[in-house]
């Protein structure tokens, strides 16, 4: 009998676990912790082509454990890393949350304005003026503002990247704090917009000084260069590398970041994968340190994995460089994942990963397969342009500046002259429509009077605000880029530039690949939606649903 009862006793208690454990592995109604995981010129067809060479839990497990949006694209015409991340964030294009470019020329200074600058802000400590950023000139709300508002200041709202406007776009207005990395020192910070101090778990990981860890490497590839067939040849003459210590591997990191025996550029970090080890290691010990999706509230994270965008910077899309660069990231995040598993739970977390960008390969790889590519001379084109304005309306300073394929023009001088100015933009956009490259453009009075639904118009309307855009818009050809230092950027609306891979993970995520074609601006109302919180209040699409059970 007391056999039997002792039988019982351990079924009962073997059922009692297993209910348990099975209770444990049920989602929340909500995800206690939502992560955001980005980067910057991740081209789509990346993927692919370093499939077989992943890990098994990074990409690979947000493929096959996740769902996998592959027709994602931006909608925009200036595909920079920072108009990037706000569309993510606010769900709304360029012309509404106001971030249309990284950086505007004001015409009333006549300075370049960089996207999150702020004079405002106080610094902590003796920091230079790089770090007085804030996110005041991004206009609409982030999904984090309204998960802020909805739960009355209780969610906690964090942004970490290597960019300090990065970093600001990503934890919106209401963020706790936003963390970037300061070249100077190699130290992780933020400004007193959020805090009037760093918290002491901040000030312990900096006395670390992984930093000084990682730049005391030998950066080599983590596979020969036999086996690296899907990159252009090491020796490409069109890097620019870190300049005098060249563009093949193995790279020095220690020399190469050496000033002197007391001083070392810390920004060399932030041209290597080891940049984004070190974004890897402080937004783990953030989730601990800060207690994140530790309770019923939802929390959010953002993390961009910028280093990428500078080696595509100095090396090319398709150089060796940013090969490794991909791999590497793959292999930090696999070992997130890993932690957000073993510390949160799976299903307590929602994963978002979504790049800011894609990438154009270099123009002269490309012409090495007698494709059309090149590089547009812009400041050729508006010198002459300035000579051809003398010439035909008397001499004068007719236009301000050239930047970001627009051109400002003197708005002034032309009403004191009694002169049209549409008329003015039609005389312009003709002339500069002749140089090689150039495939079109379209002028600031055009996009005010009409309204475009599809094409090239479109696009350019949806990165067109009145305040911050110049009087003709420059559409290049596809595959030219202008003629600056920067071996392969992002700044176009062609399908290399504005083709993403989105994933989900975790939290009530179905497994399934999903063909249909999606906006970056759906997945913030999306995230709203599955909260049942206000839509930020910029976004206008209709939230993308079909990634969750």
């Amino acid at each position: 009998m007391n056999k039997t009862k002792y039988y019982l006793f351990i079924v009962l208690l073997l059922m009692s676990c297993g209910l348990m454990s099975q209770q444990k592995a049920i989602p929340p109604e909500q995800p206690r912790l939502i992560l955001l995981l980005t980067t910057e010129n991740f081209r789509f067809d990346y993927l692919n082509k370093f499939y077989n060479k992943f890990e098994d839990n990074g990409f690979k497990r947000l493929m096959n454990e996740g769902t996998f949006c592959k027709n994602t694209f931006y909608n925009y015409f200036f595909t920079q890393n920072l108009p990037g991340l706000a569309t993510i964030v606010t769900g709304s294009q360029p012309s509404w949350h106001g971030i249309v470019t990284n950086e505007w020329y004001y015409a009333m200074t006549r300075k370049n304005v960089p996207a999150c600058y702020d004079n405002t802000i106080k610094l902590l400590g003796e920091h230079i003026d790089t770090y007085r950023v804030s996110p005041k000139n991004m206009m609409t709300a982030s999904f984090s503002d309204e998960l802020r508002l909805h739960f009355c200041n209780k969610s906690k709202i964090y942004s970490v990247a290597l960019n300090p406007s990065s970093a600001v776009i990503l934890g919106g207005h209401a963020a706790d704090a936003a963390y970037f990395f300061e070249n100077e020192t190699g130290n992780m910070i933020t400004n007193m917009f959020y805090l009037d101090s760093l918290p002491n778990w901040v000030k312990q990981f900096n006395a670390k000084k992984l930093p000084e860890t990682y730049l005391d490497r030998i950066w080599k590839p983590l596979f020969p260069d036999s086996m690296m067939v899907e990159s252009d040849k090491d020796s490409a003459k069109y890097e620019k590398g870190f300049m005098k210590s060249g563009i093949l591997f193995p790279y020095d990191l220690n020399k190469i970041s050496t000033i002197d025996r007391k001083h070392r550029d810390y920004s060399v970090l932030s041209k290597t994968p080891f940049g984004n080890t070190l974004i890897h290691d402080f937004a783990i010990q953030l989730i601990i340190s800060e207690n994140l999706g530790k309770d019923n509230v939802t929390d959010f994270l953002a993390v961009d994995f910028d280093a990428l965008g500078n080696i595509a910077r100095y090396f090319g899309a398709v150089s060796k460089e940013m090969e490794d660069a991909v791999l590497r990231m793959d292999k930090e995040i696999a070992h997130l994942l890993d932690f957000i598993d073993a510390y949160l739970g799976k299903q307590n977390v929602l994963v978002v990963f979504v790049p800011a960008n894609g990438a154009m390969l270099p123009p002269e790889y490309l012409s090495q397969f007698k494709l059309n590519a090149g590089r547009f001379k812009h400041m050729f084109s508006f010198s002459l342009l300035k000579s051809y304005l003398n010439a035909y309306y008397g001499k004068g300073e007719w236009v301000l500046k050239y930047d970001n394929q627009q051109i400002y023009l003197n708005r002034n001088l032309i009403e004191d002259s009694k002169l049209s100015l549409p008329d003015f933009q039609n005389k312009v956009a003709d002339f500069i429509a002749q140089f090689s490259g150039v495939s079109s453009c379209i002028t600031a009075t055009t996009l005010q009077n009409n309204n475009f639904s599809t094409g090239i118009e479109a696009k350019i309307k949806n990165s067109y605000n009145r305040k911050r855009s110049g009087d003709i818009f420059i559409n290049l050809i596809p595959y030219w880029m202008q003629d600056v230092s920067a071996v392969s950027v992002s700044n176009t609306s062609y399908v290399y530039d504005t083709h993403v891979p989105l994933f989900f993970y975790g939290w009530r995520v179905k497994i399934r690949t999903i063909e249909n074609k999606i906006d970056v601006t759906q997945i913030a109302p999306a995230l709203s939606n599955i909260m049942n919180i206000q839509l930020p209040n910029g976004a206008f699409d209709e939230p993308f649903l079909m990634f969750f059970k």
